[in-house]
This record gives C-alpha cells, structure tokens and sequence, in this order.
C-alpha cells in the first residue's frame, strides 16, 4: 500500500522533477551564495516564480537561507540529497550484481 504520507525521498524527487527548480537548484549550488535578484537575472523567470522554487527546494531540505537586511541568500545544503543517494545506492548494488551475473554468462557462452 502507497503510503499517504510523503517520505523524505519522494520530496526530493518531486522537488527535482521540474527543470526550471532543477536549473534554480544548480545555480545555487555552483554559487557559494546567491540572492534571489541574482538567480533572477538573466533566468527568464520572474522574481516571484524563483522564490517559489527556492521555497519547494527550502522545504526539501536541499538549500538553506539567510536574511541580511532586506536581502535573502541561498545556499546549498548538500545533506538534503541523502535520501535520493541512498536510494540510487540501493539499486546501483542491484545493478552491479546483474551486470556481474551477464559478464559470467557471456564468459560462459563464448570464452
């Protein structure tokens, strides 16, 4: 049964899955720390559509804020793609094993 309730990995996904927060999100995470103004220019979005993005990606976890004055900085908070890492680590070893099994096979096959 599908849970109701979102889970931490589900959130992420879902925080990525659109390309424009996908894009915001790669901005700040090349950026040691950018404003909301900075990621606005030369976007193509407006000014409100980034803060809605930064809030989707604030709230699953992936970057962090700080005021200075009237001013908002973001950040990347790497630890918040730990559930999507450990998901992709749970199926790489699922995976790696098969690859492993069809090398044997073929070894078999033709040696």
């Amino acid at each position: 049964m599908i849970d109701a309730v979102p889970n931490s990995i589900t959130i992420v996904m879902r925080a990525l899955a659109d390309p424009t927060r996908r894009a915001v999100f790669e901005r700040v995470f090349e950026s040691k720390e950018i404003s909301v103004a900075e990621l606005t220019r030369g976007s193509g979005v407006t000014q409100g559509a980034i803060s809605q993005h930064l809030k989707s990606l604030k709230q699953a976890g992936l970057v962090a804020e700080r005021a200075e004055g009237r001013n908002v900085y973001y950040r990347a908070a790497p630890q918040g793609l730990e559930p999507l890492v450990t998901w992709m680590d749970h199926y790489g070893v699922f995976w790696r094993e098969r690859f492993q099994n069809l090398r044997d096979l073929l070894k078999e096959i033709d040696p």
